[in-house]
């Protein structure tokens, strides 16, 4: 029995390296276009699941099924449409995704991959959220969110609000929870639009946000949150709502509007902001390092 065993598996080997031999080398190249094709297919799978493109991929679908149905039963008068209509249905598809595909554009414009990695930056001006900052920003939500004042307050994180800090006002001073809540009082000049929290910093306020065109949003909330959802949906950002008529404070982040129940809660959102700050900035350390050790050496 052990000798038929020996004497079958080189047979077996002998023939696994012939059926090998058939197939194609693969290079270190070819990965490489593996790898980038199916994140590029995952993404576009995402944006497609994450938007109205995903409903109106399943009608087209149902399209391409009656069509592969049509050519099965040999229907030559449905078939000669359907060949025809192709060409139009190329410029209909891209004037129903038209929003759609702005918004992967505007997406895609503004991440800065290769500036996030090999900054030449010291670190200071987009340093992470701190402590201190994190307890301001909650005490001043929920002391507006106490006395009902409308507040709306972007928080930068990888996507750059650069854009949307040009609508405002600059202010460039350090979050407290006096200053924000001094800019959002009544009738003051500064009180209408968002502000704009790039790391420990208020960069600017007034700011207008793009308005969502998201019709699952509920009718009972005003623009301030349907600006909240827009920012949302064309960056990366975190933006801390104060409803004016009820009092209640909400977070946008990714398209999606999340109820925020007490100071707790928002703590441990804006934990989570903290901790990719600060994986983020790692990448930004040695660039520090080095300048200052030519400092040293000059």
């Amino acid at each position: 029995m052990d000798i038929m065993t020996m004497d079958i598996v080189p047979d077996v080997l002998a023939k696994a390296s012939s059926w090998l031999s058939l197939l194609p080398r693969i290079s270190l190249r070819n990965i490489w276009e593996i790898v980038i094709i199916s994140l590029l297919v995952y993404e576009i799978l995402v944006w497609i699941k994450n938007t109205r493109a995903w409903n109106l991929l399943k009608g087209l679908l149902v399209i391409l099924a009656f069509a592969v149905a049509a050519a099965v039963l040999r229907l030559s008068t449905i078939l000669w449409i359907i060949r025809n209509f192709t060409t139009i249905a190329v410029t209909a598809l891209l004037v129903v995704f038209q929003p759609e595909l702005r918004k992967a554009l505007e997406q895609l414009g503004s991440k800065n991959l290769l500036s996030n990695i090999l900054s030449f930056d010291d670190g200071k001006e987009n340093m992470g959220f701190n402590d201190k900052t994190i307890n301001e920003l909650t005490r001043a939500t929920f002391e507006m969110a106490k006395v009902k004042t409308g507040a709306l307050m972007v928080i930068e994180r990888g996507t750059s609000l650069k854009e949307i800090e040009r609508t405002g006002i600059e202010i460039n001073g350090l979050v407290t929870s006096q200053l924000l809540i001094n800019i959002f009082e009544h009738n003051t000049p500064l009180h209408d639009g968002a502000v704009v929290i790039r790391g420990n910093r208020i960069a600017a306020a007034t700011c207008y946000l793009p308005l969502s065109d998201n019709m699952t949003i509920s009718k009972d909330l005003g623009t301030r949150h349907r600006a909240a959802v827009g920012i949302s949906e064309t960056s990366d950002s975190l933006t801390i709502v104060v409803s004016e008529e009820t009092g209640r404070v909400s977070v946008a982040e990714g398209g999606s509007l999340t109820r925020i129940i007490d100071a707790e809660g928002l703590k441990t959102v804006l934990a989570g902001v903290k901790e990719e700050t600060v994986s983020t900035n790692r990448f930004k350390i040695w660039k520090g390092r080095l300048k200052n050790g030519k400092k040293a050496d000059e």
